[in-house]
């Protein structure tokens, strides 16, 4: 048996106090380990040190062999220095007092005295530490330094200028963590500012975490300035529901509306990071254009009403309809929503016309890698990214799809040098680091799939049968270098890292190109037969509990699969039938058809035929001029419930807001609707709902009573 690998450590005193910690960790994490904090400005422990602000001074000497102790003449970066065997380290002493007061004394020689009008008042590093660790009164009565105020850097963050004391991590972060580089330290002493090259906007997909990591409120919200001061108000954990990816966020509140959203740290999703999706994004909740009142069509207009009657209208039209009804679902709906969604259709209305999906190809059960290959779609968590050795990321811009998977992969190359491929036809934020870049002409994708898969088979690196080695035969490098554009060197090149410790990852916008389900397949061989990992990644916020549920024409909840005879219409289908006046009900729940669906022509079409549409949502919908009810629906803040990401996490929040207006949670509209139907005991929570979920798709179990970092199912 292997021998277990063993952490080296080392013995250090720290404070007097005798204690172990792995060789080479920063005193000023090693120090935590016993209760202690030393005050920083520029140490972030998700950037590298730099020791640029001295606010973290210790005393540090070395025990000698005769026991007795030999002090460094001058005090230390703790952010900087590891730590070594028989180090005695000071943190509270007189002499590390006396600097903490002077690096403050310094740094607020030009500091404003911005704190009752600024918004990082009652939340600032520097105003905490000023408190706890600098002079009571200051020496200095010269006039400070002026500087431009409130300049905008971007739609999202505004720099004040005076304010900022050069510690460098909004610099750090945006060359370090998102890669962009869009920040810099422009001319040098007092004139030093952080600032874009060229003065352009900072234009970056996650610039909002500047905000949150600058330590002075140099850098502040845009969107939030002079809207609440910290003390006003009310701050929730949340899920992010605007991508797949399941961030966990702070949801600031008051008076019924998002403030502002702030990172919450969640190792294995989002670590404490931000896209600007999601922190700015949030924003579309508080629109006055949202759907707050039930409304009914009378003749040519729609006029306001109340849920009874509302509720009356539905049952006439949906009641039994079985082929003539439909609903179409979005990737906002809960878990909660979406099995009572399709149980409503499939028990109540007796139809099985339920999708989900907007892309050009629609998968069916059998064509799922499960049924194909046997392995799984999604096959890697966010978290395990960062050990990749390598990964080919086909047809997407991760960035702007699963932007915190994006971060992974770049960590990935930045901490450990793994090597990353790019495939597609457009260009993305990660070939600025890529190692190869694949790029094809626009439609030849699927060939592109076939010549990396058919070049590992050429280089021996994938085994594969004599029957795929024949089909894959006209696919020689050459060959798809002369289709695709791309050079047969670059494919061998490509080819060759594909092995164990890497990984392949593609979103479902591959199915919005030509032969997805043969590059889908391709790619998915390509990972099998190498060693690699395969990830076919969602894109909506639900989009994967949206199967679990069953909220498919051919699948049940669990993802049992339907006979395909008595399978129901997707998303196309039904679409058409509603063109053609073949469906007499439509149900849009959660979703905007115009936005979502690549054909707007069909689906206005769609709508200007069917004979009764109901349009539930909670934000503004180009689809409620067409509709015959209009029923307000709670946004994800304003009701509990669960969701499933793209790398099949269950997580779940409560209520934050009240819901707007009428607005009722989506579970709780379709509960109504199947009591009314037939008498029963209804549900009364979102957990009661998981309940009944599992009894039907019982490897939902270990989701009924979901833990702060969520259950993952297999």
């Amino acid at each position: 048996m292997a021998a277990v690998a063993q952490e080296t450590t080392v013995n250090l005193t720290i404070n007097a106090v005798e204690i172990a910690v792995p060789k080479g960790e920063l005193i000023v994490e090693a120090v935590k380990r016993l209760g202690l904090e030393i005050p920083v400005f520029c140490y972030h422990p998700r950037m590298k040190p730099v020791g640029m602000c001295r606010m973290c001074l210790v005393e540090v000497g070395f025990k000698q062999p005769d026991g007795s102790v030999r002090m460094m003449p001058k005090p230390q970066a703790a952010c900087t220095l590891p730590a070594s065997e028989g180090m005695v380290v000071l943190t509270d002493s007189e002499a590390v007092h006396r600097d903490r007061k002077g690096v403050l004394e310094f740094l607020l020689i030009n500091h404003p005295l911005d704190c009752p009008v600024c918004d990082r008042g009652g939340e600032c590093p520097l105003q905490n530490n000023t408190i706890f660790y600098g002079p009571g009164t200051s020496r200095f009565v010269e006039a400070k330094r002026n500087a431009h105020k409130a300049y905008p850097l971007s739609d999202y963050v505004t720099l004040d200028l005076e304010r900022c004391i050069q510690c460098g991590r909004c610099v750090r972060f945006t060359e370090e963590i998102s890669g962009d580089g869009e920040l810099a330290f422009r001319f040098r002493g007092a004139q030093m500012q952080p600032s874009t090259f060229g003065l352009k906007n900072f234009d970056s997909k996650f610039s909002g975490n500047v905000i949150e990591i600058c330590p002075v409120g140099a850098l502040t919200n845009s969107k939030y300035r002079f809207r609440a001061r910290p003390w006003d108000l009310q701050t929730s954990p949340a899920i992010c529901t605007l991508c797949s990816n399941g961030c966990n966020v702070w949801m600031d509140w008051r008076v019924g509306q998002i403030m502002r959203i702030n990172g919450r740290t969640h190792e294995g999703i989002n670590e404490e990071w931000t896209c600007d999706l999601g922190k700015f994004g949030h924003d579309r909740f508080n629109a006055d254009s949202r759907p707050t009142q039930v409304l009914i069509r009378n003749s040519d207009h729609l006029a306001p009403s109340n849920w009874g009657p509302a509720y009356k209208e539905i049952e006439a039209a949906f009641a039994k309809g079985g082929a003539k009804v439909a609903a179409l679902a979005g990737g906002i709906l809960s878990n909660e929503d979406s099995y009572l969604l399709q149980k409503l259709f499939r028990q109540t209305y007796m139809s099985a016309n339920l999708d989900h999906r907007f892309t050009a190809t629609l998968q069916k059960p059998e064509d799922r890698l499960e049924s194909k290959l046997g392995i799984a779609q999604v096959q890697d968590s966010i978290a395990s990214f960062e050990s990749k050795c390598a990964v080919l990321i086909f047809g997407s811009s991760l960035a702007d799809e699963e932007p915190i998977l994006f971060l992974r992969v770049r960590k990935a190359w930045f901490n450990n040098g793994a090597k990353v491929i790019v495939a597609g036809s457009q260009a993305t934020d990660a070939d600025s680091f890529a190692h190869l870049v694949l790029r094809c002409k626009p439609g030849t994708e699927s060939a592109l799939a076939n010549g990396l898969l058919s070049a590992a088979i050429e280089s021996g690196n994938a085994k594969v049968p004599d029957a795929t080695r024949k089909a894959l035969a006209e696919f020689t490098p050459e060959r798809v270098e002369a289709l695709t554009g791309v050079s047969a060197a670059s494919l061998r090149e490509a080819a060759s890292m594909m092995g164990p410790g890497a990984a392949v990852v593609t979103t479902h916008g591959l199915f919005n190109l030509d032969n997805a389900q043969g590059a889908l397949e391709i790619l998915g061989g390509l990972a099998m037969t190498t060693g690699a990992s395969f990830n076919c990644c969602s894109r909506e916020a639900n989009h994967e509990g949206l199967v679990w549920m069953g909220v498919l024409p051919d699948r049940l909840p669990g993802g049992a699969a339907i006979p395909t005879s008595d399978r129901g219409l997707n998303t196309h289908e039904i679409l058409d039938a509603a063109a053609s006046g073949k469906l007499k009900a439509l149900w849009l729940a959660g979703v905007d058809p115009f936005k979502a669906h690549p054909d707007r022509k069909k689906v206005e079409k769609a709508l200007e035929n069917v004979d009764f549409l109901v349009v539930q949502d909670c934000l503004d919908n180009e689809a409620i001029p067409y509709a015959s009810v209009v029923l307000p629906m709670a946004a994800p803040a304003e009701t509990e419930g669960s969701y499933v990401s793209m790398e099949r996490r269950v997580q779940a929040f409560g209520p934050v807001l009240t819901p707007k207006g009428d607005a009722k949670p989506a579970w709780r509209v379709f509960a109504d609707l199947i009591l009314r139907a037939t008498p029963q005991r209804p549900s009364f929570d979102a957990r009661e709902i998981r309940a009944a979920i599992a009894e039907e798709a019982p490897a939902f179990a270990a989701a009924i009573d979901i833990a702060d970092e969520g259950v993952m199912l297999g």
